[in-house]
């Protein structure tokens, strides 16, 4: 599909098939969502420049991402999609800045995306160039990034509190419990979400830095566009930096998760442990008086039987009686 922005409307236009004829100067965007090769070639001849392969895209050397071509400057982030449908995906965009047109080639359809329509009703004017409309595009993705680490961030919160309130209750003999693997599942999502929200901040970090220092993009307009793109720079640092802190949390829950799961192995173990010990006693008299020798004086007193059953009860409470006073149970 290719949607084109033009500097008078406000609005993308959609077209089913390529344009004819030559390109209308008021148009300063093109979209391309899983294009075919004739929108491709079109935008191509266009601008003169050679876009990516989706293969291309997906390359993970700096200089596969970041690199200046044709007097356009191709950039490529990966952003997140899917984040409000665990398991979050990633997925790779590439801008082409060339004079006063942008390029935007991507395969997926990321939340900043869906809602161009009518957030670009509310942008006015201010997206009279393509820097303008690069620059605008980033606020969107950096504001998305930054609702997906809070939304993250808030279900982190809420599982500490439950594991350490649990964890509490239970040093209380409150009878509290959790589902320690829906727990981990839960840890394991939201680590992954911040591992890949890491991933995508870090590509706009390199995306914006570029900007700031390519001469393609400064133009006449270089203390602007530095200013912009350093602002930009400073939103997405902050983000990575808490990114970080909520890596290291998830993985401190993580742990401690998991010596939960070790304490509860350990207390269905003693409670094996303390049943062996407690029955052991009344298990042996029962063994002895199992035997089948001849002389046996207890077998023919009227209360032998009484006299055993009662030697293994009292064997089976002392050791009980033993190991509750001394706060094993």
């Amino acid at each position: 599909m290719l949607a084109t922005y033009t500097r008078c409307a406000r609005e993308m236009f959609v077209h089913e098939q390529p344009p004819e004829g030559e390109l209308p100067a008021e148009v300063i965007w093109f979209d391309l969502r899983s294009p075919s090769p004739e929108e491709v070639r079109f935008v191509e001849r266009a601008l003169g420049i050679a876009m990516p392969s989706r293969e291309e895209m997906q390359e993970i050397e700096a200089s596969a991402r970041v690199y200046e071509e044709s007097e356009a400057l191709f950039l490529t982030a990966t952003l997140l999609v899917h984040a409000d449908e665990p398991p979050p995906a990633t997925t790779e965009i590439t801008f082409v800045l060339k004079g006063d047109r942008l390029v935007t080639l991507r395969y997926e359809d990321p939340q900043p995306f869906r809602t161009l329509k009518s957030r670009l009703e509310r942008a006015g004017s201010g997206l009279g160039t393509a820097q303008a409309a690069f620059f605008w595009l980033m606020d969107q993705i950096v504001a998305r990034l930054a609702d997906i680490l809070e939304k993250t961030d808030l279900d982190v919160d809420e599982l500490s509190a439950e594991i350490f309130g649990a964890a509490a209750k239970r040093q209380a003999k409150a009878g509290a419990r959790i589902d320690l693997v829906r727990t981990v599942d839960r840890i394991g999502r939201n680590g992954d979400t911040a591992a890949k929200l890491r991933e995508s901040i870090l590509t706009l970090q390199r995306v914006l830095l570029a900007v700031a220092t390519s001469q393609l993009v400064l133009g006449s307009n270089r203390k602007e566009v530095r200013a912009r793109a350093k602002a930009l720079v400073r939103d997405v640092q902050s983000l990575s930096d808490h990114t970080t802190f909520l890596s290291q949390k998830t993985s401190f829950l993580l742990e401690a998760t998991l010596g939960l799961i070790n304490i509860e192995q350990n207390n269905i173990i003693k409670i094996f442990s303390v049943v062996a010990v407690v029955f052991l006693p009344p298990t042996l008299i029962a063994s002895i008086y199992g035997m089948n020798f001849e002389f046996m004086p207890e077998l023919s007193w009227p209360l032998g039987y009484p006299f055993a059953l009662l030697l293994m009860v009292l064997s089976a409470a002392l050791p009980y009686g033993f190991f509750k006073q001394r706060g094993w149970l």
